[in-house]
């Protein structure tokens, strides 16, 4: 009996443990050139670990990996590149201080003329547009995240690992994207592709290998199960829809954006003008847009990292005027922020959760007379571990180490703990499987249906209308008027999205 073609990519018992976590047991796995083969599991189930392996990141415990029928020993993710293998990583790869054509200069060999134009063609091509000149530091998440496709794609690799690419991408780019994956695969390329969105799934791929907390569970043709099918299969259980109670009747306005301009210094970064909303208590108000519109400039400037660029009054949190008023006396309000950048801006990756709850958390009793009390912090930390599910083992984890899902849980649940009566929350479900992303909606509504005004700033429009009460679309700096999500269409908000809609700031 035909045993069929030598796998591109094949592991045996792969087995990785971190002191007494056994992030992969026992791993069989083999990929063939020519397949979009998907790794479907839930937070901390041991797929980014499995990545990792594969790339050269990790080395196994135990175990074979073999490339066309060969044993390797993937010592470094250099090693993984020069047989061909490339990899998109969920958190960024790049160096916040050079620019994407240096970035790029560091693995893709070329003059850096010669990349910017290939950059820029990759960029035309795909839908990835990027400007080859600027600065990491000024991108948005959804730009970085551009620039970690190109670059892989510049290599031209016959495996490629794709650790959920399509997050923070807009959906006209996640259509381009795909039509590029199926040009590669018709080409004979391999590829990885790790989502939780499991329509994509279904779309993309022929072939889907299952992880349960480490352990392969299950391989099967994502095509011939439905999503609710695939959802059960990989945490296996029922997931429950998100509820969202009748509309409530609207308080008191809890931030107030009033005519709010921003001239942004950074020749590479997006300025705001003329950006009116308001977020009532008992309210979740959306804003959508394709990255890269002003999102990260807006966050800025409603959470203080901002505090320059608009008078004094234009922005007014919790009945005060606080233009001028920094990130800290916001918070004192009563103000909670989950920004979109998990490491480095949610979290100190080098820090323990314990130490990183106290960043924003110490005002919970959990500092007295200047002395932290490291049995509050602990106790506040194992609640919120308890409490939003986050698979760690425990306190003094580092947040550096814990999976993109498990670490926006927790980011989550220690900003939700606060009781803030005005939350603002930035792809807040970013890299969250399908079971985590249910239940933090979920929060999201109890915490409206108890009066708490609550600002989303997403990229997932189904996510939008999922949970929100009214919509706005920020495009090139400017915000479209208040569309209710009862009243509207996601085509009319796509529309918004590229420009096409209402022109942005007009009243209806």
């Amino acid at each position: 009996m035909s045993q069929g073609p030598t796998p591109l990519l094949s592991l045996s018992g792969v087995s990785k443990r971190y002191g007494g976590v056994v992030a992969n047991s026992g791993i069989d796995l083999a990929v063939t050139a020519g397949s979009i083969h998907a790794i479907l599991g839930e937070n901390g189930a041991g797929k980014s670990t499995l990545m990792k392996l594969i790339y050269g990141v990790e080395t196994p415990d135990d175990g074979v990996i073999a490339w066309k029928g060969q044993p390797v020993r993937l010592s470094s993710p250099a090693a993984a590149r020069r047989l061909g293998i490339g990899m998109v990583f969920q958190h960024f790869s790049l160096f916040e201080t050079l620019t994407v054509v240096q970035n790029m200069a560091l693995v893709v060999p070329g003059a850096q003329a010669a990349l910017a134009a290939r950059i820029r063609a990759l960029g035309d091509e795909f839908g990835l547009s990027v400007d080859p000149a600027a600065l990491v530091h000024s991108l948005s998440v959804g730009e970085r995240q551009r620039v970690e496709i190109i670059r892989c794609l510049l290599l031209d690799p016959e495996l490629l690992i794709l650790d959920e690419p399509t997050s923070v991408l807009p959906p006209q780019s996640v259509v381009k994207l795909f039509e590029t994956l199926r040009r590669l695969q018709v080409k004979g390329m391999a590829i990885l592709f790790i989502s939780h969105k499991l329509e994509e799934i279904k779309e993309l791929c022929d072939t889907a290998t299952i992880l349960r907390l480490g352990r392969v569970t299950g391989r099967l043709d994502p095509r011939n199960h439905s999503a609710k099918e695939l959802a059960t299969l990989m945490i296996g259980r029922e997931m429950p829809a998100v509820v969202r109670a009748a509309p409530l009747g609207l308080g008191e306005v809890r931030l107030e954006l009033a005519g709010v301009g921003y001239a942004n210094d950074d020749p590479f970064g997006v300025s705001l003008s003329d950006v009116s909303l308001a977020v009532h208590s008992g309210e979740i108000v959306g804003i959508a847009g394709i990255s890269g519109n002003g999102q990260q400039e807006l966050a800025a400037l409603i959470s203080g990292e901002i505090a320059q660029g608009a008078a004094p009054g234009a922005i007014r949190l919790l009945g005060q005027a606080v233009g001028d008023m920094g990130v800290a006396a916001r918070r004192r309000l009563g103000f909670a922020f989950v920004p979109e950048e998990r490491l480095g801006r949610g979290a100190v990756p080098e820090m323990s959760l314990a130490d990183n709850v106290l960043l924003t958390a110490h005002g919970r009793g959990l500092v007295h007379r200047g002395f932290i009390s490291r049995q509050a912090e602990r106790a506040f930390t194992a609640d919120c571990i308890a409490r939003f599910d986050v698979r760690t083992p425990g306190p003094e984890t580092e947040a550096g180490a814990l999976s993109g899902g498990n670490l926006q849980k927790f980011i989550m649940g220690r900003e939700v703990m606060l009781e803030p009566a005005m939350l603002l929350v930035s792809q807040p479900t970013w890299g969250v499987d399908i079971g985590a992303a249910t239940d933090i909606r979920q929060r999201l509504v109890a915490m409206r249906n108890q009066g708490v005004a609550i600002l989303v700033i997403s990229e997932e429009i189904d996510e939008l209308f999922q949970i929100c009460d009214t919509l706005h679309v920020l495009y090139k700096g400017r915000l479209s008027a208040a569309l209710p999500t009862a009243s509207i269409t996601v085509n009319e908000v796509g529309a918004h999205m590229i420009g096409a809609g209402q022109p942005a700031g007009a009243v209806p």
